[in-house]
């Protein structure tokens, strides 16, 4: 019988450590499943910020002395589905980015409702295949609604989708951690991704009253 593939979620603060343990999590498994290592980089160099924080991540990578295949894919997760093999381990850093990439590809439509759907489908189905496909999908977030958020609309609005895409990567996965300080605290799921629940079903769609229905074959 075909392993069941598992999802893994972490989260956490800037610079809390998580992208470090997500990296050693990601290497201990496949130490156990003699699989190959994955890396979707959503991050764009958009600023010496984040050239830095790119670069510290592919040092570090570099340093482990596993062999990592690097992904860059700043939008559509869809378009990697096919890459993965049953007995991978991916690792996507991180899906912060990925939601800011898709969200502000235009501007002028970020107030739609349907356009707001259309997005967190897009990346749900994006997760989905690749878990689909692979041995287990990490998916590494940033934690940014413990702070109050800005009063500015378009601030709250990426807020509120950042949240409600958190809550459906969650419900699906087989492991969710928060981690802080460099600790990571489990959330959810058993003592260990070999102990995984079956989660064949999936992502489907959130079931908010604003959902449109039309959309729901896209999250299912």
């Amino acid at each position: 019988m075909a392993k069941q593939s598992s999802l893994i979620f972490i989260s956490g603060g800037v610079r809390s450590g998580k992208s470090r343990f997500a990296e050693r999590l990601a290497a201990n498994i496949v130490n156990q499943t003699a699989g190959s290592l994955h890396y979707i980089a959503a991050g764009q160099s958009s600023d010496p910020e984040m050239e830095r924080r790119i670069a510290r991540h592919q040092e570090d990578r570099s340093k482990s002395g596993l062999n990592w295949k690097t992904w860059e894919r700043s939008r559509d997760l869809n378009g990697l589905s096919s890459v993965f093999t049953s007995n991978d381990v991916v690792l996507l850093d991180c899906l912060t980015t990925l939601l800011n990439n898709e969200f502000f590809t235009n501007e002028d439509q970020w107030k739609g409702a349907l356009f707001q759907d259309q997005i967190l489908c897009s990346i749900i189905e994006g997760v989905e295949h690749i878990r689909k496909s692979c041995r287990v999908l990490i998916v590494v977030s940033n934690e940014v609604l413990n702070e109050k958020i800005s009063n500015n609309e378009l601030v709250f609005t990426y807020g509120r989708m950042l949240g409600r895409l958190h809550q459906r990567i969650v419900a699906s996965a087989n492991e969710a951690y928060l981690v802080e300080a460099g600790i990571p605290i489990r959330m959810k799921g058993a003592e260990g991704h070999e102990r995984s629940h079956d989660s064949r079903d999936g992502i489907r769609c959130w079931e908010e009253p604003d959902c449109d229905s039309g959309l729901q074959g896209l999250c299912q």
